[in-house]
């Protein structure tokens, strides 16, 4: 079993009269974007599209979502199973990925935890997707549906958008093709016995509320933790729902391209044995954390691991969820790194986490999100600026002459778990 992904890289996107790729330029048909993005859905009320290059004076607010365009052209399952395609198990064969480009979904405000990203001045070094070729969909949904039903609308136009565009990628020779075979657990055990093992655990948010997370289509929290191949988060299992600060939420495109996964899966048989990865999730109950974290333990423990890797997304509630599973790990005498941001106020001097456990010794932290910085104006905005007011990160007051002046939980990936982004810290 192994995936094979096949980089396509894509250094221009113009707006023509076919949806193709001709040498690394991404031509697309705007009207037949628009419509494979509305699909059937009657939520939406209209969709308006835009470009967004890097270096260009160019503001996308509220950011709901990010895509990575792709096309599977070999093995089983399609693209984002239980929600564009099928259920079955995806990870295998091959996929194709539009390199350097993606789908943003903007548009009207969901929840007050959405974002911005900035193309260029200050704002775009916290944000990777700054450096992205981004086709942005500005989607307007109809009066009177709940924020669930709004949020799923937009969900689900982004993906159906980054599918279209993918499709473009089927039939052209990729520059170059990673292929990753995953370790198969309880055979060989003779290949490097001698390396410690390590697994993944990865916690996704699934308090509800707007905070949901979706693997093969269902919502995580109401799953069990549960072991899945890492190709399969690559090839598009893990799908993001949330409205959580912009700074720490996992977008789809996160999931698509986790780089802790990705290490992981490099260094296997090198420096340790790669069991697996352990998804997880976040819940709003003792009762559920609990369940939550002692399953999550027992799984790690059955697959014989020695270390592991442990990631979470958002903060505050979070928090407590990834202590009692550091906890329970540490004292059955597996070895845990936990990786997070903070939230230690502007000037860096309050707790940081809203949990802590002695436990909790090896702690790589991407940065404080609430740093506050001037962003200054742009020439040209995609969206609705006064809605920064209304958001996480944002204030009243905070438009003024010069710019907005925001935290950077508001920036969308300046400071995300997974450790895709820019930011670091270290302790005095």
């Amino acid at each position: 079993m192994f995936l094979e992904l096949g980089h396509i890289p894509i250094e221009e996107i113009a707006w023509g009269r076919k949806t193709l790729i001709e040498g690394k330029v991404l031509q697309i048909s705007r009207e037949e974007l628009i419509e494979e993005t509305k699909g059937d859905d009657y939520r939406i009320a209209s969709v308006r599209a835009d470009l967004a290059r890097p270096d260009e004076s160019v503001r996308i607010i509220p950011v709901k979502d990010v895509v990575e365009p792709r096309v599977k052209v070999e093995g089983k399952g399609g693209e984002f199973p239980g929600l564009i395609s099928g259920v079955e198990t995806v990870g295998t064969g091959r996929t194709h990925a539009l390199r350097g480009c993606s789908v943003v979904t903007a548009g009207q405000i969901v929840g007050f935890q959405e974002g911005l990203i900035d193309m260029s001045g200050p704002g775009a070094r916290y944000s990777s997707f700054s450096r992205f070729l981004n086709v942005v969909l500005s989607i307007d949904v109809i009066a009177g549906i709940s924020p669930h039903q709004h949020e799923e609308a937009l969900r689900l136009a982004g993906l159906r958008a980054a599918v279209y565009l993918g499709e473009a990628g089927r039939g052209i020779r990729p520059d170059r093709i990673d292929r990753f075979e995953p370790r198969r657990l309880f055979q060989r055990p003779g290949c490097a016995s001698d390396l410690p093992g390590v697994v993944y655990l990865y916690m996704l948010l699934s308090q509800g509320l707007l905070h949901d997370t979706y693997l093969y289509g269902r919502d995580v929290k109401t799953l069990l933790p549960t072991l899945i191949q890492p190709t399969e988060v690559m090839d598009g299992a893990v799908v993001s729902g949330n409205c959580v600060s912009a700074c720490d939420k996992n977008t789809t495109y996160h999931h698509q391209n986790n780089p802790i996964i990705s290490e992981l899966l490099r260094r296997d048989g090198i420096d340790f044995r790669f069991l697996g990865v352990v998804v997880s999730n976040s819940n709003v109950t003792l009762r559920d954390k609990t369940r939550s974290a002692d399953y999550a333990v027992k799984l790690v423990e059955l697959l014989g691991a020695e270390g592991v890797i442990l990631s979470k997304e958002g903060f505050g509630n979070p928090d407590a969820d990834a202590m009692m599973i550091c906890s329970g790990l540490e004292e059955k005498g597996i070895r845990t790194v936990m990786i997070t941001d903070e939230f230690a106020g502007v000037d860096g001097a309050s707790q940081s986490l809203a949990d802590a456990t002695p436990h909790a010794d090896a702690v790589v932290s991407v940065g404080n999100a609430n740093e506050r910085i001037l962003l200054p104006n742009m020439d040209k905005v995609i969206g609705d600026i006064p809605v920064i007011e209304k958001m996480a990160g944002g204030k009243s007051g905070s438009l003024s002459r010069e710019g907005i002046r925001v935290e950077l939980q508001a920036i969308v990936g300046a400071t995300n778990e997974l450790g895709f982004g820019t930011l670091s810290a270290r302790g005095e």
